[in-house]
């Protein structure tokens, strides 16, 4: 009896599993974008997926930032922003704040930035009013409202 429930628990617990070998899952990549809550249209949420050769626009546009889906975007629009990958402040990864300042609390937007290197995780929401972040965050905010701005305006 032990046996058999014990396979009925480990075909459960493989059925509720799914293997998904899609390239966007593995590798070094860098997710970054906007978000504003007192919005409304497409661009309210704009979040991209950024790897050594590839970019991509996840199609959902949650505010919740949960169940990202990509697509592919052209190669053009990647040489426009490929540089983004090396334009994170180094003070990021030895600061343990992972939320600076108050992120779309006064309808100022927030940007939602998450690097992978080597299997390590990094995430970070940056409100995107510069007062309310440290100083070596300006020059980045910037920049990554520019590469949004590049993608979505050709």
């Amino acid at each position: 009896m032990k046996k058999v429930l014990f396979l009925v628990v480990v075909t459960f617990l493989c059925s509720a599993c799914s293997s998904d070998d899609d390239a966007l899952e593995t590798g070094d990549y860098l997710i970054f974008g906007h978000y504003y809550g007192m919005c409304a249209g497409e661009d309210c949420v704009e979040i991209f997926k950024l790897t050594d050769t590839k970019l991509y626009e996840d199609t959902n546009d949650n505010y919740s930032l949960e169940n990202l889906k990509f697509r592919e975007m052209d190669q053009a629009t990647f040489e426009k922003v490929k540089d983004l990958l090396t334009a994170l402040p180094e003070e990021l990864f030895t600061d343990d704040t992972t939320t600076f300042g108050c992120p779309d609390c006064a309808d100022g937007g927030g940007l939602y930035i998450q690097r992978s290197v080597n299997g390590t995780v990094c995430t970070w929401n940056i409100d995107q009013i510069k007062e309310n972040v440290p100083e070596y965050l300006h020059d980045f905010i910037d920049e990554v409202n520019e590469k949004i701005g590049l993608i979505n305006n050709p």
